[in-house]
């Protein structure tokens, strides 16, 4: 066993599979316990909020100590932050649409293009070939730009308790800084958040545990299924042979896609939970394994060890799992390697396709998937909500293939040769 493990452990493909799923597996151990949030909670009033660190602006205006601090090229950044070049092109658009000649128009001179936008800009104005979609882009363009050149503090007021009146309670200027240690609300969203306005990674750590739990226990199942009717088909042959054969050959020609896609839809919405899913995908996948198992049986069944084991009286049982089973159990692990790879990819089709578990009950990565293109992340350059989705997929995958290639070449002597 030792020396197995050693040659196992001397594949640098699967020391390498075996460092990036053992890497997921702690991260969606320990995450949760770090960070228990429930990843189906609403933490925003919106829809995919962008990667970083959110700080609250009442704490930081009302709460937290204000420093001056003076940086050069603060203005210069205020001003890019809200007029980058692609909106100083369509000012310009804009305003030679409106008749201001274009050698008039100087997109770099913050100053005078905002001077010109003011005087000129009037919503009611219908440019040629403006769309709707223009008309409201310029009017939100509009109200950002206002005050921008201002170097005035934005006032704070509050209602007078007695009169109702608005008094000034402070002034914050375009210098004051707060320390964000100081803030005692920030949260940190490094995923931003989806069109639910829900935490991603949250959301992405627990969709992992769940797809691959439903990876486990679908692998588990089609392997077991698989491996049973293969030794049974392999080693009794005649009759029973010719059944499995014809069931398992069954399964194949008909695509597995199409039964998951037939049984999925038949369970129903509410029925489908993760376990549900993971058994149905299980039921589905094991056909190859059965069929790889049987040839791997039969070439087994009349090797000198097992006759003299079937002339020495031992049960069919002892003789499949004493005799035959331990020369085949490294093809095995392999099968259940993949049939789990298989089978989380399965689930991801399943849910993309609005047939996977539950959406009410927990998230998987199909799922996660399936939220981004119904409300078009993919479209509207949301990457965050589909992209680590992806590669936590293309990780998992090609991890479990490493370790899947790295075993065959330890175990295949043609191979390893």
């Amino acid at each position: 066993m030792k020396h197995t493990l050693r040659q196992v452990f001397s594949s640098g493909k699967f020391v390498t599979g075996f460092i990036i799923f053992t890497s997921i597996v702690l991260l969606v151990i320990f995450y949760p316990l770090i960070i228990p949030d429930d990843p189906l909670e609403t933490i925003g009033r919106g829809t995919f909020f962008a990667p970083g660190i959110y700080v609250n602006v009442y704490d930081s205006v009302a709460g937290a100590p204000r420093y001056t601090i003076l940086v050069d090229d603060a203005e210069a950044k205020r001003i890019a932050n809200k007029l980058g070049d692609a909106d100083r092109q369509a000012i310009k658009k804009w305003l030679v649409g409106a008749g201001v000649p274009e050698g008039d128009i100087d997109t770099s001179d913050t100053a005078a293009l905002l001077t010109l936008w003011v005087n000129n800009y009037d919503p009611a104005t219908r440019i040629a070939g403006m769309t709707n979609a223009d008309r409201n882009y310029f009017i939100r363009l509009d109200k950002s730009v206002q005050g921008l050149l201002s170097d005035q503090g934005i006032t704070v007021a509050a209602a007078n308790p007695e009169t109702g009146a608005l008094e000034e309670t402070g002034v914050v200027e375009p210098t004051d800084y707060v320390n964000v240690s100081q803030v005692p609300n920030v949260r940190i969203l490094p995923l931003g958040t989806d069109n639910f306005g829900r935490d991603v990674l949250t959301q992405l750590v627990t969709a992992t545990m769940v797809s691959l739990r439903i990876g486990f226990v679908a692998g588990i199942l089609a392997t077991f299924i698989g491996v049973i009717l293969g030794l049974t088909a392999g080693y009794l042959g005649g009759f029973a042979d010719d059944l499995i054969t014809f069931f398992t050959n069954l399964f194949i020609v008909i695509p597995s896609l199409i039964l998951l896609i037939l049984i999925s839809f038949s369970i129903g919405q509410e029925n489908r939970g993760a376990f549900v899913i993971a058994i149905v995908i299980g039921l589905t996948a094991w056909p190859w394994t059965a069929r790889a198992v049987r040839a791997q049986v039969i070439s087994l069944r009349n090797r000198d060890h097992v006759n003299l084991s079937r002339l020495s009286g031992h049960s069919l049982i002892h003789i499949v799992f004493r005799d035959i089973f331990p020369y085949i159990a490294s093809y095995v692990i392999m099968a259940l390697i993949l049939q789990i790879s298989v089978a989380i990819l399965a689930e991801a089709n399943l849910s993309i396709l609005g047939l996977g578990p539950r959406t009410t009950d927990v998230p998987t990565l199909g799922l996660m998937m399936n939220w981004a293109m119904i409300y078009q992340a993919h479209i509207l350059g949301y990457w965050w909500a589909y992209l680590p989705v992806i590669i936590m997929i293309a990780l998992i995958a090609f991890s479990l293939l490493l370790m899947n290639t790295g075993l065959d070449h330890v175990f295949n002597p043609t191979l390893r040769n």
